[in-house]
């Protein structure tokens, strides 16, 4: 025992594949594609006939938990780390097949030149050559066979390969079985660890420091349970977030005969229809809400502890909370993956303008709000005709507040506790009073808006708050914003950079300000080309009078001026000139600010 945490085992690899296939070892990944090359597999291999260190595993073990009978259930091992390596022993040693990239099975197998003179040419990925060429054994898996007849083995290869020596082929056959008998290096962490604390021996353990997070934990603790439906609940999570990316994969998951028996399998069909990509959670998300959602909880390491049965007051570990909490989960999965549920929320995010994702930086602000859509469905206190409204406007609270970007999950779970406490319209009514001062609208949300970044929550807000009120792009009549960001539109500088870099502005942080930018036609950028404002406004204030139209489309002043404020634009740009630079961002800002407060207030 190394202090009480983990405990250093040394197993064969004979022994780590008979746990295996007991299942008291558990590969949470199995049911994803194997993403090793051929050619590593090979290279394991031979590392392991010469003896040659392959580094530790890592399992986890699952406490034993109490029953309502008073017996003891015994926990299985978790593999979260080594899920590779072991996969290609299964693959190579046991003959088991893997899932490609496709989600195809398939088998890798691996030959082996006995009488090999080039100690580094003995291991082969299989090909066709193989198979002809009678020095090979084309698929090692054979010689580990409990019924591998190694004497009559020898004689049939003497015979196909003259003046073989049959005492070294022996001695290298036995060298290669003796693989099975290599030790591999196996911690085993401690099931009373909490989530942090795996992490951290994980990432000093792991050479490559990558930690993993806590949705990889719940989705490995849904793999070994079986008796609780824990693995199909995961390939539901996998397969639902594999569709939402890619729906022509449904091919594929239809070919999974035993997924198909499933409830689930119908529930996420419709995906293979859908195209929208506002929201594709990966399964991080889809966990984290559902979870938020029936546990009205917030830190998504609780899960892993809840579905392994602790009771948070007693610290044992009971049957009773293992089957409570894989129910409470089956249906927030469930409610998550319901096409109306789904739909309704996205068309909720898209009804306040996000209708591209370019607008959406902020994945935990997205989850928080289909947790929240989800919650008011059950509160019979809000009208269904009211749940959009209430979203857009929690969605556009906390996208501006950045409210679930430092500590998210610390927030998430005061969120929910004030909501489950006082009442969601109290809650809101209380949040936004002191969000949303005169002071934030005034001081805070211009501050917000003095960056470069185009992916900053403030200036997609902006871009939302224009699509929502319909706005026209600059100089083009009939021409919307919303147009632009969905089709060939890209956002330019309103002061020319080529303008501003030639008269002295040529920092970055300057002259690539968002007030400086705004969604323009390609032909309307063209025209402007590289004038001051003073220049290209004279010009299309003349158009107006001579109804010849050399920058965009409008023709007459008062539509012109109406332009000017959907931009959020001063008044007085028709004269400004890179003197008045400065000044502009500072008014720009404003005006943007002007025109989100009142789009805000509109939802």
């Amino acid at each position: 025992m190394i202090g009480e945490k983990f405990t250093l085992m040394q197993y064969s690899v004979g022994a780590i594949l008979g746990l295996i296939e007991a299942e008291q070892f558990v590969i949470p990944e199995i049911q994803r594609p194997f993403v090793w090359k051929r050619s590593q597999v090979r290279d394991l291999i031979d590392s392991l006939y010469n003896g040659y260190p392959t580094g530790y595993i890592i399992t986890w073990k699952n406490p034993d938990v109490r029953t309502k009978d008073g017996a003891t259930a015994n926990g299985k091992h978790v593999l979260i780390d080594g899920q590779q390596r072991v996969t290609a022993l299964m693959a190579a040693i046991s003959g088991i097949e893997v899932l490609d990239d496709d989600f195809n099975k398939d088998r890798i197998k691996i030959a082996f030149n006995p009488i090999a003179t080039d100690p580094t040419k003995r291991f082969e990925v299989q090909d066709a050559s193989h198979l002809k060429d009678k020095r090979w054994i084309p698929d090692i898996s054979e010689v580990f066979k409990l019924d591998f007849k190694q004497r009559a083995f020898e004689n049939a290869y003497a015979q196909a390969n003259e003046g073989v020596d049959l005492d070294e082929l022996s001695d290298t056959l036995q060298k290669l079985k003796g693989i099975a008998n290599r030790q591999i290096g196996v911690i085993e962490l401690d099931h009373a660890l909490d989530i942090d604390e795996v992490t951290e021996i994980f990432i000093r353990i792991n050479s490559r420091g990558t930690a993993l997070s806590q949705s990889d934990f719940v989705m490995s603790k849904m793999a070994a349970d079986t008796a609780h439906g824990g693995n199909v609940l995961r390939k539901v999570v996998d397969y639902f977030c594999h569709l939402a990316v890619k729906p022509d994969f449904y091919p594929t998951i239809a070919k999974d005969s035993e997924f198909a028996k499933t409830p689930f399998a119908n529930k996420i069909k419709w995906l293979a229809q859908d195209f929208e990509d506002i929201y594709d959670p990966d399964y991080g998300d889809m966990l984290r809400v559902a979870f938020m959602y029936k546990f009205s909880r917030g830190r998504l390491a609780e899960l892993v502890s809840l579905l392994s049965g602790r009771d948070f007051e007693t610290r044992e570990y009971k049957e009773e909370i293992v089957d409570d909490s894989y129910n409470k989960l089956k249906a927030g999965i469930r409610s998550f993956i319901n096409e109306y549920n789904f739909a309704q929320f996205v068309l909720a995010i898209k009804g306040a303008g996000f209708k591209s994702g370019k607008l959406l930086t902020s994945q935990m602000t997205l989850d928080f709000a289909y947790m929240l859509y989800l919650k008011l469905v059950d509160d019979p206190s809000i009208p269904n005709a009211q749940i959009k409204h209430h979203i857009q406007k929690w969605f556009v609270l906390s996208t501006l507040t950045g409210r679930y970007v430092g500590s998210p999950e610390t927030v998430m779970s005061r969120d929910i506790r004030s909501i489950e406490e006082k009442g969601f319209l109290a809650f809101f009514q209380e949040t936004e009073k002191s969000a949303l001062s005169d002071t934030f609208w005034k001081v805070t949300l211009p501050q917000n808006l003095e960056t470069t970044s185009v992916n900053s929550p403030a200036f997609n807000t902006f871009l939302a708050a224009q699509i929502t009120l319909n706005k026209n792009s600059l100089f083009a009549h009939g021409t919307m914003i919303a147009d632009l960001l969905n089709i060939s539109g890209d956002v330019h500088h309103i002061f020319p950079k080529a303008y501003l870099k030639k008269n002295g502005v040529d920092a970055k942080g300057r002259y690539n300000q968002v007030a400086n930018y705004t969604y323009l036609d390609t032909q309307v950028n063209k025209a402007i080309s590289d004038d001051a404002p003073a220049v290209y406004f004279s010009k299309a204030i003349q158009q107006c009078d001579t109804k010849k139209p050399e920058i965009g489309n409008i023709t007459d002043l008062q539509v012109l001026q109406e332009n000017m404020t959907e931009n959020a634009l001063p008044s007085d740009i028709v004269d400004m000139t890179v003197e008045d630079y400065d000044r502009f961002l500072v008014e720009r800002r404003h005006l943007m600010a002007k025109m989100i407060e009142m789009y805000y207030k509109q939802l």
